[in-house]
């Protein structure tokens, strides 16, 4: 099985621990946006010291940065930022798996997005595949308390979020890869560490602006929450360092459908550790989306 499979598998675990924490503080002392800002701001020291360290180490020159990458940069760092806030929100709508599961539209949006802007193809099998898991989000879409029909279950808030998030994630996903293609580098994990420490420095200096001039407050009680906060930023670098990685050595698109074994890890955690209950017809969507995980990877 190629690093890029490894990858997008250990990032989709990391990236699963981290919403778990996620959520036990947005239902805490911090808010939505104060939630989101603590996953950058206790990983940026965390991913600058490495890249450093690996620079010296490997007594390799920091690579000339293009405009062409800031932009990259910028954009999906933006994207990513609304999406995880989008995604916290969602946290409150429904249950912690159905939540992911909503957030998972982001595969098929990746593959239109880098489609239509990025040339980057996607097989036959592969479309079967991410169709598969389409037909898991829809019937995700029917909540409990929205029984009058399928038009007012696409139009609940919980629905709103998920699809937002999903099609900001697949900017930030195409665009990170954009990215990490101008470092003139022959390392993928240079490429990849490089793009992730600059895409964070600037998260975490957007979200601190923010947060300073909306909710103030937030800023000392994301210090206050360190004890969690902490492995929030470093569960957080830990994801998004394989998520990068797998970007540059694979379309978005493949690398986001791999990644939805995040849905086990989801029913894992929501079961386990949130003790929230998962319906049949949850489990059933659920299924569908793993046959388009299996389906691809081996068409891929």
């Amino acid at each position: 099985m190629e690093v890029w499979v490894f990858a997008s598998v250990a990032a989709a675990l990391f990236q699963t621990v981290r919403f778990m924490l996620q959520k036990v503080l947005s239902t805490g002392p911090l808010s939505t946006a104060g939630s989101t800002f603590s996953r950058f701001a206790y990983s940026a020291p965390v991913v600058w010291a490495l890249l450093a360290v690996g620079l010296w180490w490997s007594d390799t020159a920091l690579p000339r940065l293009s405009l062409a990458f800031w932009t990259y940069a910028c954009l999906g760092g933006l994207a990513q930022i609304l999406a995880t806030v989008c995604v916290v929100a969602l946290f409150r709508q429904r249950n912690f798996a159905v939540g992911i599961t909503f957030k998972k539209t982001e595969v098929i949006l990746t593959a239109i997005v880098g489609m239509l802007f990025f040339a980057e193809d996607v097989s036959v099998i592969g479309w079967i595949a991410i169709l598969i898991g389409l037909v898991g989000v829809i019937l995700l879409s029917r909540t409990p308390d929205l029984e009058e029909g399928f038009g007012a279950a696409l139009s609940s808030r919980a629905t709103a979020l998920g699809v937002t998030a999903g099609v900001l994630f697949a900017v930030s996903a195409t665009t990170y890869r954009a990215a990490s293609l101008e470092i003139d580098s022959d390392m993928p994990v240079l490429r990849a560490g490089v793009t992730l420490a600059c895409v964070i420095a600037l998260q975490c200096c957007s979200m601190a602006a923010w947060l300073w001039v909306k909710e103030p407050d937030q800023i000392t009680a994301v210090w206050r929450a360190r004890k969690v906060a902490v492995w929030i930023g470093l569960t957080s670098l830990a994801g998004s360092f394989g998520w990068f990685l797998a970007f540059t050595l694979q379309t978005a698109a493949y690398v986001k459908a791999v990644g939805q074994i995040e849905l086990i890890f989801s029913i894992i955690a929501t079961v386990l550790f949130f003790k929230e209950k998962i319906t049949v017809r949850e489990l059933w969507a659920v299924a569908c989306l793993v046959v388009s995980i299996l389906v691809f990877v081996l068409a891929v």
